[in-house]
């Protein structure tokens, strides 16, 4: 076991964790944040994906103990607790995800696209959720969400991209 310290959704955390214990299962087995959803375990679906210090990560395929010292946030870190967030909202009011299991990882994606560049094109929107999969629709409705969400942050002029 190894005791490792990181910062998840703004709180310290320290944790004895296995060398090999991925970090997804360090957030859902140990922290109990079972938001984030282990689909292929490959690294391939996205649905596992987090931010850490500011980058998508496939948690699945990233060791615990590689985000010693890092800041991790993951879907819990969204909206305010009583409300969704702006992403969140204009995919709820897009009927973006039926089962929504591939929810949490486009959505902390879309965060971070945002946080980098608050007016994507469609083409970049595109792109940067190439790497995530859903089963259930035909992408369609999901970029209208992140479109709809960026039409919201232009009309606030810079507001939060709290996802």
């Amino acid at each position: 076991m190894r005791e490792i310290t990181l910062r998840v959704n703004g709180r310290d955390e320290h944790v004895a964790v296995e060398a090999r214990t991925p970090l997804a299962e360090l957030l859902r087995d140990h922290l109990g944040l079972t938001g984030t959803h282990l689909g292929c375990e490959h690294g391939v679906c996205g649905a596992c994906t987090v931010v850490v210090d500011g980058q998508p990560v496939r948690s699945c395929l990233m060791l615990a103990a590689q985000a010693e010292g890092s800041t991790v946030e993951t879907i819990e870190s969204l909206g305010d607790g009583d409300g969704l967030g702006l992403v969140q909202q204009a995919m709820w009011e897009r009927h973006a995800f039926q089962c929504a299991f591939c929810a949490p990882g486009f959505l902390m994606t879309v965060r971070c696209l945002l946080a980098d560049n608050p007016t994507p094109t469609p083409a970049q929107i595109k792109e940067e959720l190439s790497g995530n999969l859903c089963r259930c629709t035909g992408y369609a409705s999901i970029l209208d969400g992140v479109a709809d969400a960026v039409a919201k942050l232009a009309a606030s002029a810079g507001g939060a991209t709290d996802a």
